[in-house]
């Protein structure tokens, strides 16, 4: 049992006090149950991190199993992503498990509720069945073939399952209470005809059952202890339990649903089919674009494993939904990234600096810090040159005394270097700064220890070599959608917000030490925020992504709209 009541989320109270009452703790499972019809996103992390969190909160095995149960809509390509991501995340899973694993037990069970008089084949049309369904306020109506006999409901079934009837035709219900207040529970649909190969089981069946008739008897057969869902399957509670009324038998884990709020993300949609939306309509350039709040594209954009679990747990779990701002995954991301990722220097809108007094073709490899915050990292050697690329903003030809950058007649620090004074600009015809002339002072070399090395100067840039730099393609992203809840008015296209400006691409000037990074390899551009390496680098072509900012603009930009 954990001892830090003070922590406990709601969650773990239910489980704590199932323990206090004499579940045994050895007896505690839990399971993650995605579909396989898309790529998981952000919302689903939460749900990985909570049901894995408690897992290893409670040495409790954790089941993966896939709802598998409309071949229409699933692949083997989003199986391979989700368990991709999962580990990624750096969970492990106990079993890897099937709901189609158990289609010959479910469908063993609905024989036994048609022999029982409590299921039958509906013959009538989606839009018939939905009419005599009744609404919130009245009740429904029964069927015309509610009350068919166990022997013709038998004979549809098997026919239904070996293929004879088409899509549509005939549909398998529950017999529970049409006037039902919960109008789940008016004869809801146990089984539908798909004349589709599945990806596990060929086509041996053309019957496949609904999610609430699969899932509650699969977490049953697992022998899962606490089957954790969102809020919107809080109305099929009622519907889970009396499915497991049917089966259950004393003594075996009876699994208890509880629910917890979706956590939605600002600027972002959370929908499987929205997402496949925009890949398919190519407004963005697939699953895993860095733009998308899919695990793949989080992964792809630089964010570390440890952020998103970080995320999750400073969010938490709620019985209420809301939007959470994105700057606060931002922010986690920032604060692993300080940690772990390397410094280096890039220059990504470059203008040549020339130190006047440099002897030409002189080059000197200076001692530069990995990471300050982990004195493990060590240093590297960077080359300095006559020539070097600055950023254009770190210099103005004349400037007030709040520009704390290099400006003519003023002083600022070369980064692990020297201290550089400005002395002039050489321009185009149109008035273009070509060039700027700097002097340095060879005295003052960082950590060289002399008084001219001592001297405080209010500026700090960072810089390339020009004879060394290494040239990348950065791809610098914004958000994928200019409103804050692109889905929050269903009278409204999501579409509609999205932000033409959410990619620019640009070519950018590295240090060498650069020039071998490896997909996925994640660093600080001092002075500019945090990049990854992306998988379109190749042996001629350095390919970047731009993670996260040093600090949250986007708050700042807002504010002042």
């Amino acid at each position: 049992m954990l001892t830090e009541e003070r922590s406990l989320n709601f969650i773990e109270q239910i489980i704590e006090e199932d323990l206090s009452k004499g579940f045994p703790k050895e007896g505690l499972r839990f399971r993650f149950p995605p579909e396989p019809n898309g790529y998981l996103h952000v919302g689903h992390a939460s749900s990985i991190c909570l049901n894995f969190g408690l897992g290893l909160r409670y040495n409790a095995p954790v089941n993966l199993r896939f709802d598998d149960t409309n071949p229409a809509k699933e692949e083997q390509e989003y199986v391979d992503a989700i368990k991709r991501d999962i580990e990624w995340l750096g969970y492990t899973w106990d079993k890897e498990l099937y709901a189609s694993d158990y289609f010959q037990e479910l469908y063993d069970w609905a024989v036994a509720f048609i022999k029982r008089g409590i299921a039958y084949i509906d013959s009538q049309s989606s839009e018939d069945m939905a009419k005599q369904k009744g609404t919130p306020s009245t009740p429904g109506t029964d069927s015309p073939y509610r009350n068919r006999s166990v022997e013709e409901n038998l004979a549809l079934f098997e026919g239904m399952k070996n293929g004879k009837f088409a899509e549509g035709t005939h549909v398998l219900r529950a017999k529970i209470d049409m006037s039902s207040s919960n109008m789940l529970m008016r004869d809801p649909i146990m089984y539908r005809i798909i004349n589709k190969p599945h990806h596990r089981t060929g086509n041996k069946w053309h019957i496949y059952p609904m999610y609430d008739w699969a899932h509650g008897e699969s977490d049953y057969l697992e022998g899962v202890s606490h089957s954790l869902c969102t809020l919107e399957f809080m109305m099929h509670r009622e519907l889970y339990d009396w499915f497991l009324d049917q089966v259950y038998t004393e003594g075996k884990t009876r699994p208890k649903q509880r629910e917890f709020a979706r956590r939605n993300l600002s600027h972002t949609v959370v929908s499987k089919r929205k997402l496949l939306q925009l890949v398919q309509e190519k407004y963005v350039t697939g699953w895993d674009d860095p733009r998308m709040s899919t695990i793949s594209g989080m992964r792809r954009r630089g964010y570390p494993p440890m952020a998103i679990r970080s995320f999750a747990d400073t969010i938490g779990i709620a019985k209420r939904t809301n939007l959470v701002d994105v700057s606060v995954l931002e922010f986690c991301v920032r604060e692993e990234l300080n940690k772990t990722a390397p410094r280096v220097m890039a220059v990504l809108d470059p203008v040549k600096l020339i130190i006047t007094n440099y002897p030409e073709g002189q080059e000197e490899w200076l001692e530069a810090e990995n990471n300050p915050e982990d004195e493990s990292a060590g240093f590297r050697e960077v080359p300095f040159s006559r020539e070097l690329y600055i950023e254009q903003e770190d210099f103005k030809e004349s400037a007030n005394s709040k520009f704390f950058r290099l400006s003519i007649g003023k002083e600022v620090r070369l980064k692990n270097a020297y201290i550089i004074k400005g002395e002039g600009v050489v321009k185009d015809e149109a008035g273009n700064i070509l060039e700027i002339h700097a002097t340095y002072d060879p005295d003052s070399k960082s950590g060289s220890g002399t008084e001219a090395s001592m001297r405080k100067v209010k500026g700090t840039l960072h810089w390339v070599s020009v004879p060394h730099a290494v040239k990348a393609e950065v791809r610098i992203y914004d958000r994928l959608f200019s409103h804050e809840n692109p889905d929050g008015d269903k009278e409204v296209d999501f579409k509609e917000y999205i932000n033409p400006d959410s990619l620019h691409i640009i070519n950018g000037y590295l240090e060498p030490s650069l020039k071998s990074a490896e997909a996925g390899e994640r660093f600080q551009f001092q002075r500019l925020g945090y990049f990854c390496v992306d998988k379109d680098t190749n042996a001629e072509q350095l390919v970047f992504n731009k993670t996260v900012g040093l600090r949250d603009t986007w708050a700042k930009i807002e504010h002042k709209e």
